[in-house]
């Protein structure tokens, strides 16, 4: 068991109020710990601060990620994000970006049409998709000409700000 495993493991057992920031700073060197350790990185973290939870969720049919004896595996969330990467010798990708942190979503609501779907040609201004924050639906709009190459978060994924949400192949001479 690695020392800090062992340390989290203790602290918990205390029941002292005096004992959260060691607890607190034993869960994060567990963490950095555990994912030292992975290959691939989470899809998700989430932390809550009393009574302390940590979750780490990595994506659908990645390998096994490392765990800390005892603790329980992390379940897969959401479908991963496709990476941004491009062929070799395909064509030069621009990307539409998250205006904002929130949820992004493709269609104005619930089964309706998205706003665009890959291989549409779009001009700036052209609404592709929205973000959600904090019940705020934030239009995500293309700032060139060009065609979706594809969508590379999932319908419904939480977003950081300026997280590529879709490839673009840019429209010749503009």
């Amino acid at each position: 068991m690695p020392d800090s495993v062992a340390a989290l493991d203790s602290l918990m057992n205390d029941g002292r109020p005096d004992t959260l920031p060691a607890l607190l700073e034993a869960a994060r060197t567990s963490m950095i710990e555990l994912l030292s350790q992975t290959q691939v990185p989470p899809a998700a973290v989430r932390v809550t601060v009393g009574p302390v939870t940590i979750e780490m969720d990595w994506p659908a049919g990645a390998p096994e990620a490392a765990t800390a004896p005892g603790a329980p595996a992390a379940p897969a969330s959401a479908p991963p994000a496709k990476a941004a990467a491009q062929p070799a010798e395909g064509p030069a990708l621009d990307h539409v970006h998250a205006p904002t942190v929130g949820v992004f979503y493709r269609a104005p609501e619930p089964g309706a049409k998205p706003f665009v779907s890959e291989g549409d040609t779009v001009v700036p201004g052209q609404q592709v998709g929205v973000v959600e924050a904090m019940k705020l639906m934030i239009p995500v709009e293309s700032d060139r000409h060009g065609t979706i190459d594809e969508f590379l978060q999932p319908n419904g994924a939480l977003v950081e700000y300026g997280d590529p949400l879709c490839s673009l192949v840019p429209a010749d001479g503009r």
